[in-house]
């Protein structure tokens, strides 16, 4: 987008939200304290921190000992990519789900779910019968996705996987639960590839419209070709589904990816995906207005300028969401995104937040909506409340020190009721990423889980346990607003949202964001490797 369009969509929202873009703070870096980073003119607003309330969900691995295949690394304890859902009938239900025993190379022994009827308080676990672990006919599990229609049917969509990525089977099922997450229906299968096709990163959205539809999306890989944008759909609550079928193939070897549905107030479907071809990587939206029968060309929002964190101090690898974007819609019809970019800085990502008003035609210039632009930030989601209040959700490495013994990271949801103006909240103490599992690159997951109750925010993501024997834990955090009290101590941050420079990078630093977004795929495939770990990592613990 040209400089004058960029600083003119900045003003529109800043103008719509009656404030002034000349105040913006700048940020000041103290070179005397390593990642802190100050800003001027915001103290005023440091009062009445959320109440943040945190539950483990998850424990021990429930799985028998020995089940599953010996490829890889198996990390007994260790639960990854976390998703979640509230019943729109009953705030109290939750269902959560999660990845349990991650491999090193490629998903993870199988899918749990824990379901919730007391806001999260109180847990019960189930498993889906995808795997082998699980009761199911393939060797790994992943991606799982939940999300509930209008009517209290809960819908969950996962990944099933046996041999390599090149040569081995790969389906998307889906499952449903009519009683809160307490059981689920046998797995419906989607769609079923061999050898020259791999299924990957779907997603499932229940149409909070109309309870009777149902949608999936996800990429199809061709060995050596594209990566279409599939899509199916049931018009009878998940009971049976359409066949699958591309909506969108970028053509060549081209592929997209991070599909995810999300449906307006009218009805219209948008699709959100990153797009990647050669040595370009997009963020785009397709449209359709008649529940999937037929879609839009994509429209652009964004280029995609993310380089994947890393530690610090000895540049290993962090496996993150850097080419997974996420997306939710305001009660009113607001769109709103977010992914991992480095323009702000061009030395390593923030979070990136644009929107739009008009249906996903037109797009506010991104903007860094994370507090600290002088540490790495990473894998954000994003959630609007039916009050239109927006939350984003990231780790960051603010809490890192120079030692080479660890990698402390901590978890924050920024909040904004305008887009414009945020408060930023740690929701977890630092935690140690060094025990997270190596799956080319130390990982927790390519997303987390962000939803609300009411007033108040649900967080569900993971983090890392300072011991080997269970490294890693599914976490439920509410956070709910608090009444400020005379001279309180500010727990909290609030600052405004920095647009993205007007100054186009070079060259080297879109080789180095494409270097990345190829890297991510590679990190991704299902294979038979043993990827190298970190020295002094967790997985050498």
């Amino acid at each position: 987008m040209p400089a004058a369009r960029r600083r003119m969509a900045w003003f529109c929202i800043a103008g719509a939200a009656g404030l002034s873009v000349a105040s913006a703070p700048v940020a000041q870096v103290n070179s005397a304290a390593r990642g802190s980073t100050t800003y001027p003119r915001v103290a005023t607003l440091n009062r009445a921190p959320p109440q943040v309330t945190l539950t483990a969900v998850s424990g021990l691995s429930p799985f028998t000992p020995g089940c599953g295949d010996t490829d890889g690394t198996v990390y007994i304890g260790a639960e990854v990519e976390p998703h979640i859902a509230v019943n729109p009938l009953n705030p109290n239900n939750l269902i959560g789900v999660w990845q349990q025993d991650r491999y090193s190379n490629g998903a993870s022994r199988g899918l749990v779910s824990g379901a919730s009827f007391d806001g999260g308080a109180t847990w019960v676990t189930r498993t889906l019968p995808v795997s082998v672990c699980t009761g199911g006919e393939y060797a790994r599990a992943t991606d799982p996705w939940v999300s509930f229609a209008p009517d209290g049917t809960a819908h969950q969509v996962a990944l099933g996987v046996t041999g390599s990525e090149d040569n081995g089977i790969s389906a998307v099922v889906v499952a449903r639960s009519s009683d809160g997450g307490l059981t689920w229906s046998a797995p419906v299968t989607l769609i079923r590839d061999g050898t020259g096709f791999f299924n990957d990163k779907e997603t499932i959205t229940a149409d909070p419209t109309d309870a009777r539809f149902v949608y999936a999306a996800w990429d199809r890989l061709k060995t050596g070709g594209s990566g279409p944008a599939m899509f199916a759909r049931s018009t009878n609550g998940g009971v049976t589904w359409e066949p699958a079928r591309p909506i969108f193939d970028p053509g060549g070897s081209a592929q997209t990816i991070g599909n995810l549905v999300r449906v307006l107030p009218n009805g219209t479907l948008v699709d959100y995906a990153t797009i990647i071809s050669g040595a370009s990587q997009s963020l785009n939206v397709l449209r359709s207005t008649d529940r999937g029968l037929t879609w839009s060309a994509p429209i652009f929002i964004s280029n995609l300028g993310a380089f994947g964190a890393r530690d610090p101090v000895t540049g290993a690898a962090i496996r993150d969401g850097s080419i997974v974007p996420q997306m939710a819609v305001g009660p009113e019809g607001t769109i709103h995104v977010v992914w991992q970019d480095a323009r702000f800085t061009q030395l390593r990502d923030a979070i990136a937040y644009s929107r739009s008003t008009d249906g996903g035609f037109t797009w506010s210039t991104p903007a860094r909506v994370n507090f600290n632009p002088a540490v790495w930030a990473f894998t954000p989601q994003v959630h609007v409340r039916d009050d239109g209040e927006i939350a984003v959700t990231y780790y960051d490495l603010r809490s890192d020190t120079v030692s080479t013994a660890s990698l402390l990271a901590d978890f924050w949801i920024a909040r904004s009721a305008d887009g414009v103006n945020w408060t930023e909240t740690r929701v977890a103490s630092p935690f140690d990423l060094d025990f997270a599992p190596n799956a080319g690159g130390l990982f927790l997951g390519d997303y987390t889980g962000l939803a609300s109750a009411g007033s108040t925010f649900i967080a569900f993501f993971g983090e890392t346990n300072a011991t080997t024997p269970n490294r890693t834990d599914i976490f439920a955090a509410r956070i709910a607003p608090a009444v400020a009290t005379a001279g309180a101590l500010s727990l909290k941050r609030a600052y405004r949202a920095a647009p993205m420079p007007d100054e186009e990078p070079g060259e080297e630093f879109w080789r180095a964001a494409s270097e990345n977004a190829h890297r991510a795929l590679e990190a991704r495939k299902f294979r038979a490797l043993e990827p190298p770990a970190r020295a002094g990592s967790g997985a050498m613990r």
